[in-house]
């Protein structure tokens, strides 16, 4: 791959319609649009400590659970450019209100529900109003902030993402424990009530003007909420229904047939939702790329690791949060780290040096066993939190700096597409492999830890719940083939665990490679 160097591709700003007037504020813009990322960034970690409680609670199946999670995935990868699309239209400020409004009461709706569907549906509710939120905080940054401190936003930006995300295992294992699962949902309201309060009176108002009188791609709109439907659903019922079956390839030859239709309309009509003249910049289809590998590996790694906490170690809640909190830590340091060296040597050096810390991080996790101290994990969790930190600021430098100011709104919702996407990608596919490999080793792991054969054939028919970190251990079974049950249901989780680390390893060394030989150079404001 030829080295090229990035390049500002901002416009004139006689074409967009630029924030001015009291509320043009830079900083006050920055603050308001942190108290709805810090909203969705809180509710996004604090779910996967609740989802166990909410199993019990409302009898949910494993598949149930996922879905909590999936339905979120899916509502958002299919919104989110059609979010930053009306923002850039008809006003940023105008649908990052309803977005946080929306947001607010989906969450309170999920708590007073009372069902595993309710939740699901609400949760998709959820997904739709923060495809309106997320890409529309970028948009305002890039429109208020100019080209030589839009860099450091970007890293304050991604620093109040991870700090969301470092306090949600601790606040959601404290309501969990403490009062209910539906409490880490009904903390929202508060959050959404003073974002919303706050930002009407600071947040300027800006859009691309030139778009006024454009007609509004309803084509393509379509033709990409079915095109990431298909595929984000395939990769979250791959899982279940087989990689290789009908339904999964069929979903997935959908999703590439409707997205190629998708890309020819947009070169072909006079106001595309996505200009496919965005991706002629190297550095953003690059950047787009590495966002959506950073969190396959983010998600994917926090979601086993929590299973492994509480579910092999025994953790609590609180535990397990306070456990991870080093990987949340250091990526709120390197998310201003990473923003200050993008600006200072270019991203040719921040993104493959995250990706090259999270492959670090994914090989330590290779000596992991069921009885691990505590000092073989944390090192894996501060260079994971590094590896993120630093990728999550110079990728989303690289796609949103690199777009004209006019598509702000679009190129956010870019990034937060490819974000979300990686991300039902990681926690699919890891967990698919963890399943895989349990499959193929639990009989012969439990054999070799001393169960009679004929039972262990008998519980090979549980590895679902082996998969989950969860012994089939019945209060029926003698003191001794209990532990026997435990000491090979737990190795078979840990064969799995292995075999997706190193997936997810080898991915991270070519992201590394791909970065580093693709982009070079400096973004020039």
């Amino acid at each position: 791959m030829p080295s090229i160097t990035t390049t500002d591709l901002s416009t004139p700003p006689s074409t967009t319609d630029r924030p001015r007037g009291p509320r043009a504020k830079p900083w006050l813009t920055l603050i308001a649009v942190a108290f709805g990322l810090f909203m969705v960034g809180l509710d996004g970690s604090v779910v996967s400590i609740a989802n166990p409680e909410i199993g019990r609670d409302l009898n949910a199946s494993t598949a149930d659970l996922q879905w909590v999670t999936n339905s979120y995935l899916l509502a958002l990868a299919a919104a989110l450019i059609l979010g930053g699309k009306l923002g850039d239209r008809f006003g940023r400020r105008t649908f990052y209100l309803v977005g946080v409004a929306g947001f607010t009461l989906a969450s309170v709706a999920i708590g007073l529900v009372g069902s595993i569907e309710g939740v699901i549906a609400f949760r998709a509710v959820q997904g739709f109003f923060g495809a309106l939120l997320m890409p529309n905080t970028l948009g305002m940054l890039r429109a208020v902030f100019p080209p030589r401190k839009f860099g450091m936003a970007v890293g304050i930006w991604a620093m109040v993402s991870s700090v969301s995300t470092a306090l949600g295992p601790i606040v959601g294992g404290l309501l969990v424990q403490h009062v209910n699962w539906e409490s880490v949902f009904y903390i929202n309201a508060p959050i959404g009530v003073l974002a919303l309060v706050f930002s009407a009176v600071v947040l300027p108002q800006s859009k691309n003007a030139a778009a006024a009188d454009e007609s509004f791609d309803v084509v393509g709109v379509v033709l990409l909420a079915l095109g990431l439907l298909a595929v984000v659903f395939g990769v979250v019922k791959g899982e279940t229904w087989g990689w290789l079956s009908s339904g999964t390839l069929g979903s997935m030859a959908a999703s590439v047939v409707i997205l190629l239709l998708f890309g020819l309309h947009e070169t072909r009509t006079a106001a595309p939702l996505l200009p496919m003249r965005l991706f002629r910049n190297p550095a953003l289809t690059i950047g787009t790329v590495i966002t959506a590998l950073n969190f396959f590996v983010l998600l994917g790694v926090i979601f086993f690791v929590m299973l492994y906490l509480q579910n092999v170690r025994g953790f609590s809640p609180v535990e397990a949060g306070v456990r991870t909190l080093p990987l949340s830590l250091t990526s709120v340091v390197a998310s201003p780290l990473g923003a200050a060296l993008t600006a200072r040597f270019g991203p040719r050096l921040t993104m493959p040096l995250g990706m090259a810390l999270q492959a670090v991080a994914c090989f330590a996790m290779l000596g992991w066993s069921a009885e691990s101290s505590y000092t073989a994990m944390w090192p894996p969790f501060v260079a994971l939190g590094l590896g993120v930190g630093m990728v999550m600021a110079s990728s989303s430098d690289a796609v949103v700096g690199n777009a004209p100011v006019q598509d702000g709104g679009v190129a956010g919702g870019l990034q937060s597409t490819a974000l979300q996407i990686g991300g039902a990608l990681g926690t699919s596919v890891l967990v698919s492999l963890i399943g895989s490999r349990v499959g193929s080793t639990l009989t012969g792991e439990l054999t070799g830890a001393g169960v009679p054969v004929q039972a262990a054939q008998g519980l090979s028919e549980a590895k679902d719940a082996v998969a989950m970190g969860v012994a089939p251990v019945s209060g029926e079974m003698p003191a001794q083939l209990k532990a026997a049950v435990v000491e090979g249901s737990h190795q078979a989780f840990m064969n799995g665990v292995h075999t997706s680390v190193l997936v997810a390893g080898v991915l991270c060394v070519v992201g590394a490679v791909v970065a580093a030989v693709g982009v070079t150079g400096r973004q020039q404001p």
